[in-house]
């Protein structure tokens, strides 16, 4: 079985690996645990049973656990008592974390186990859109390049602007899915009133204004990759829909009653710790488990300045990009922390570029490149060889610190009373300016 892997920066643990144990945890042969290592495992008291249980009660050969794609089923084998599941008699049925599967006298808890392992780091700098000579970044690439050919679900975690949305591309595109469709859902831009038709799909007549049947995203991306960004942002009522597309690879539009058969490679991705939202009752926990197959973890670039060489050559769309940059701006950009990101980098030099800058003795880092005259900065510049999601964040972030900065300009660099006037709470306004570069100097 393809073990699911959690990819963490150093000095974390590199890789974090899933396995699924069975606990005998009611029943003479209570505390007995197995790990389950092949497609199925075979439960009942004959001894050539894979787990072989002491209880009369439960049959010679009772029931199976087998895998099927990222889950598990038990499946009963036509025993005298019956399989249950949390209380359930079932025939067959798809185990969540912390399933109690009852036979006879006899209770196992199904039950994910976290084990640290290592991955060597990748000896390439590159995996697709992605660049990085870090080895935070080629542990990254190592989990990437062993899991990109498979289908096997990805969870990509970071903070705004690391770039999982590059990471989800370059996945698709080094997959045998890349000549079929890449659909993206940013599940935080969509009203909550939409959302559902947009992933799922309508029939004509589902509801008012529905004119005619059209497929969902889910539905799009049929032989190709479906990318959920921000899946924490997806409403808890719709979770168990989503659930059943990953678990029987089926979807259902608005207004149907008939299931249409699905072959999709599912990557989400969240800036969010998904196990807290699980704890507060945010995030369910059985979608969260079939998410997190293979958890990746970008890492922010403050933790990684080794590579901003490679990916100024990249953005500036030049390979000697860097050492063409004055040493006064080299050593400014070295020391800055990013808060923003690769994003926060990019716009950077994006900015220089325009404005032929490159060889400038430094910039406002945060906001627009030092040198431009008050006009041009106000202007945000749209760059249209991005997507469209990450142009439209590169011109809110170009806005916010605009706005800002003007703001405490009027208000005598008092954030009581800019926050106060932009209508904002202080501490989200405090928020802001740390995110821009902006509070350090106005403190």
């Amino acid at each position: 079985m393809s073990q699911p892997t959690d990819v963490l920066p150093s000095p974390a643990p590199l890789t974090t690996r899933r396995e699924v144990h069975l606990v005998v945890v009611e029943g003479s042969a209570s505390g007995q645990r197995m790990k389950i290592e092949g497609p199925s495992v075979v439960i009942g008291k004959e001894p050539s049973c894979d787990l072989c249980i002491p209880d009369a009660a439960i049959s010679r050969r009772h029931c199976v656990i087998e895998r099927k794609g990222d889950g598990y089923v038990v499946r009963d084998l036509d025993s005298t008592n019956g399989t249950y599941v949390d209380g359930t008699r079932v025939g067959e049925a798809w185990l969540r974390p912390g399933s109690r599967i009852g036979l006879g006298n006899s209770v196992l808890l199904f039950q994910p186990v976290y084990e640290s392992t290592s991955v060597p780091p990748s000896d390439k700098e590159r995996f697709g859109d992605l660049v990085g000579r870090s080895r935070a970044m080629r542990e990254v690439f190592a989990v990437l390049e062993r899991v990109a050919g498979t289908d096997a679900t990805i969870l990509l975690t970071g903070e705004t602007g690391t770039g999982k949305g590059a990471c989800a591309r370059s996945i698709h595109r080094e997959s045998p899915r890349r000549d079929a469709p890449f659909v993206v859902v940013d599940c935080g831009a969509i009203s909550r009133s939409l959302i559902e038709g947009e992933l799922f799909g309508t029939e004509k007549g589902a509801y008012t204004g529905a004119t005619a049947a059209r497929a969902g995203a889910i539905e799009q991306a049929h032989g190709g990759t479906l990318f959920l960004d921000e899946i924490d942002d997806l409403p808890v009522d719709l979770q168990p829909k989503l659930l059943r597309v990953l678990e029987d690879r089926v979807v259902q539009r608005l207004g149907s009653a008939r299931p249409r058969p699905l072959d999709i490679r599912v990557i989400a991705a969240t800036k969010r710790d998904l196990e807290t939202m699980v704890r507060g009752g945010e995030f369910r926990e059985d979608l969260y488990f079939r998410l997190s197959v293979v958890r990746v973890a970008l890492p922010p670039l403050r933790d990684r300045p080794e590579d901003l060489p490679l990916l100024a050559s990249k953005f500036l769309d030049d390979a000697d990009g860097w050492e063409k940059l004055s040493e006064p701006l080299r050593e400014q950009l070295l020391a800055h922390a990013w808060p923003g990101n690769v994003r926060e980098l990019r716009n950077v030099l994006d900015r220089l570029r325009y404005l032929g800058l490159e060889d400038a003795p430094g910039i406002q880092l945060g906001g627009p490149a030092a040198g431009a005259d008050e006009a041009t900065e106000a202007i945000p510049r749209v760059d249209f060889s991005q997507p469209f999601k990450e142009a439209k964040e590169s011109l809110v972030d170009a806005f916010e610190y605009e706005y800002l900065k003007r703001l405490l300009e009027r208000a005598g660099g008092r954030i009581a009373v800019a926050a106060r006037e932009a209508g904002l709470n202080r501490k989200y306004f405090y928020d802001l300016l740390r995110k821009h570069g902006l509070y350090d100097r106005n403190r």
